[in-house]
């Protein structure tokens, strides 16, 4: 594939042990907009059943079965079946998905999977990672987030939050789960699911999905703010969880130098808790908004867009961290933006 290509969207689907993940994923390919779709789905243990359990799918969509824990183990077989997809799986001598759908075992701690995404060189300009959709058991999930640290830190990545099981989870099981996973990933939408299927399916079937996740939770900050506010700063030790969202808002320009400066600086000195950066910036050298992405020590390559998508053309960002506040993170700009001015 040539590196002047589109890069192809990824989207990773993750959720602790039993919680629907293969359920939601047979609903979704159903949708013939996920035609042309490679699925790739891990497992772990000696002898894998998951791709059995997938609806049988035309010859629009192959199932990639790798043994192990994507994240450990097999981070390099990722990287390679991704970077040898397009020929691998050639037909007529041509690629032809134009998109992956990654489900990933249960107990994947999702970091290292989208750190191998956003930046292994062998994947660079071939794939984007495109959203992370996470599965949340309506009746056991509350308990896998009070023991399993993957399950919080599945929750905490996630662009989009499915609450599986709805059909028979009661309100206040719903309701519950849904208040412990605002505090935990206050800016990631909710959607219920019932018999897999998900309220707002066309949310994923975007087709400029970099942008979508960009916006929809970064809206959630106020248009009359100040000169720059930050938004969601919840209390870390909420229901004993470290990771909170952070959203940082500017109205006036930012230097395309400053902001690099800055990202460098605190990436170097508190990159292990800064799980994932997201953000639409409004750069002082050019009138089209950029969308940058990050996952601890590494960014994609921004992209900058043909045009704003809105009239709100403020400069908003969004920090998922582990002990890491918006004071902080704006402390941390402050010199910066005094050097730069």
């Amino acid at each position: 594939m040539s590196k002047t290509s589109q890069p192809i969207p990824v989207t990773v689907l993750t959720g602790f042990l039993g919680s629907g993940k293969t359920t939601v994923l047979n609903r979704l390919l159903e949708d013939s907009g996920l035609k042309d779709t490679l699925i790739l789905i891990n497992e772990f243990g000696d002898i894998g059943i998951d791709h059995d359990l997938v609806a049988p799918l035309a010859d629009d969509a192959v199932i990639e079965l790798m043994s192990g824990c994507l994240c450990c183990t097999i981070r390099g077989d990722l990287a390679r079946t991704l970077r040898d997809a397009p020929w691998r799986y050639a037909r007529n001598g041509k690629p032809w998905f134009r998109r992956v759908v990654l489900e990933t075992t249960g107990i994947a701690d999702p970091l290292p999977i989208l750190q191998t995404l956003v930046g292994d060189p062998a994947l660079s300009g071939r794939y984007r990672l495109d959203r992370v959709l996470t599965v949340v058991d309506a009746v056991h999930g509350l308990d896998a987030l009070d023991r399993q640290e993957e399950a919080r830190s599945q929750v905490a990545v996630a662009d989009l939050l499915l609450i599986s099981k709805a059909d028979v989870a009661d309100a206040t099981a719903i309701s519950v789960l849904s208040q412990r996973l605002a505090a935990i990933n206050p800016v990631a939408p909710r959607r219920l699911t019932r018999h897999g299927r998900i309220e707002g399916e066309a949310l994923l079937l975007d087709a400029a999905p970099s942008v979508a996740y960009a916006l929809a939770d970064l809206e959630l900050a106020p248009a009359d703010g100040p000169e720059h506010r930050h938004d969601h700063d919840h209390d870390p030790n909420r229901h004993g969880d470290h990771i909170r969202a952070v959203t940082l808002c500017f109205e006036a320009p930012i230097a395309g130098p400053t902001l690099d400066l800055w990202l460098e600086a605190l990436l170097q000195l508190r990159g292990p808790d800064i799980l994932r950066v997201k953000g639409i910036i409004n750069v002082a050298e050019t009138d089209r908004p950029m969308v940058i992405h990050g996952v601890q020590h590494r960014f994609e390559a921004p992209i900058l867009l043909p045009a704003w998508p809105s009239a709100d053309h403020r400069t908003r960002m969004v920090f998922i961290t582990r002990d890491l506040d918006a004071k902080t993170l704006e402390a941390s700009l402050a010199p910066f933006m005094e050097t730069c001015s």
